[in-house]
């Protein structure tokens, strides 16, 4: 069986994911489609609007044949080691290729951009570097710096201000990296880009736009035009036990107060904690009750949303610099969800895995970076504030692959 990968989020899948999933498996003439899957916390640094269990049941439910976790550390990381971990378990699981979406659509413009960032590295990070003394964020210096060096070239290359190219790029930076032989593929976005807001004429939002509609208090009724009846059925089964999503105006008070109860110098040994920011972080949790006015205080030129959201995960979570220093790649692959396709195809190749196959977490239970993924599970149904969060805690021991 020929397998395709694909690296997703789902928060939630919606129609545009639809879109993608089909295309791919079209593009790619592909009999199995495997999706790895953040798990409870996401790249941009925020709790999952549902938890990994009901997006991965959605992704099955839509067409996709297997669902496999990627790990919390990088699932919260950068761009570049978000992509490299995802990239690795899609080559360890034996993938032909992998098909992203992008804003750019054209494979060829992704390899001449690669091309052009391989051939000057040391030009680009010297301006990356240069324009970091300037103050300003590291992926405006990155977009900057980028800008500065294609002014010379004729070639079609990537706009990396957008943020699905830039994922794009660094999933082919991490093939090549790893001397894969799996096969980059890109297909186009349709209607929605990734910030737009869900707009009524169409049946394409963005999930961005779709999280929010729900979190300004539109009704799931209001929202279903933009995903299948099966990720609508998801999130009303998630609504009927949990009565809210997943966002961090609902965790925020138990992060405020593992803010306080820490030291400024215990908030400097947490991953990506840097340059003062334990300080501006602490000063604020001591006088906002809210998240939107906490994060109001501390974003700066310096610092990205986006990238402070990262801090104040690995703070809810207690990952620590040290932590993330002794992780390199992912160390195991951990089956969320399947069909009958997806299932014989992993028992098809079950034996040439190179890496564990965890089923059953209690068998693995001594894999540092499954306890990450097992405390951030349990970390996150508890911020939700709910009798059925509470009653989640611990599900990664009680709940095995869903087979669909």
């Amino acid at each position: 069986m020929k397998a395709t990968g694909i690296v997703v989020e789902y928060n939630p899948f919606h129609n545009g994911h639809l879109h993608h999933l089909q295309q791919t498996r079209i593009k790619t003439n592909s009999d199995i489609i495997i999706a790895v899957m953040s798990g409870n916390f996401l790249q941009r640094g925020e709790p999952a609007l549902v938890d990994k269990w009901t997006r991965s049941k959605m992704a099955v439910a839509a067409g996709v044949d297997l669902v496999i976790e990627l790990p919390y550390a990088f699932a919260t990381a950068q761009a570049s080691d978000f992509a490299k971990g995802a990239i690795f378990l899609l080559d360890a699981l034996k993938c032909h290729s992998f098909c992203f979406g992008s804003e750019e659509g054209s494979l060829e413009a992704f390899q001449e951009t690669y091309n052009l960032l391989l051939t000057k590295k040391d030009e680009y990070n010297t301006a990356i570097a240069s324009y970091m003394k300037k103050g300003i964020s590291y992926p405006k210096a990155l977009n900057e710096a980028y800008n500065e060096i294609s002014e010379a070239t004729t070639v079609r290359l990537v706009d990396l201000s957008k943020p699905n190219n830039i994922l794009g790029y660094h999933y082919i930076q991490a093939a090549n990296h790893l001397n894969s032989d799996i096969k980059p593929e890109t297909i186009q976005r349709v209607v929605a880009n990734y910030h737009d807001d869900a707009l009524k004429t169409e049946t394409i939002a963005s999930a961005t736009g779709i999280r929010k509609l729900l979190f300004e208090g539109q009704k799931l009724s209001e929202v279903n035009a933009f995903m299948p009846s099966t990720s609508l059925l998801g999130l009303t089964e998630w609504e009927s036990n949990n009565k809210s999503f997943g966002s961090w105006e609902q965790f925020y008070p138990a992060l405020r107060l593992l803010i306080i109860r820490s030291s400024r110098e215990e908030l400097g040994q947490i991953a990506e904690v840097t340059e003062g920011m334990e300080n501006a972080i602490w000063k604020a949790a001591k006088t906002h009750t809210n998240f939107q006015s906490f994060m109001q205080q501390i974003k700066s030129k310096r610092f990205t949303w986006t990238r402070i959201q990262r801090m104040l995960t690995h703070i809810y979570t207690d990952f620590t610099w040290n932590q993330l220093r002794e992780i390199d790649f992912p160390t195991y692959i951990r089956p969320l969800a399947m069909n009958k396709n997806g299932q014989a195809y992993l028992q098809s190749i079950k034996k040439d895995l190179q890496l564990p196959l965890v089923s059953r977490v209690a068998a693995s239970k001594k894999d540092t970076q499954l306890q990450l993924d097992i405390k951030a599970a349990d970390l996150y149904y508890l911020g939700l504030q709910s009798s059925y969060g509470e009653s989640m805690v611990g599900s990664d021991f009680r709940i095995a692959p869903i087979i669909e």
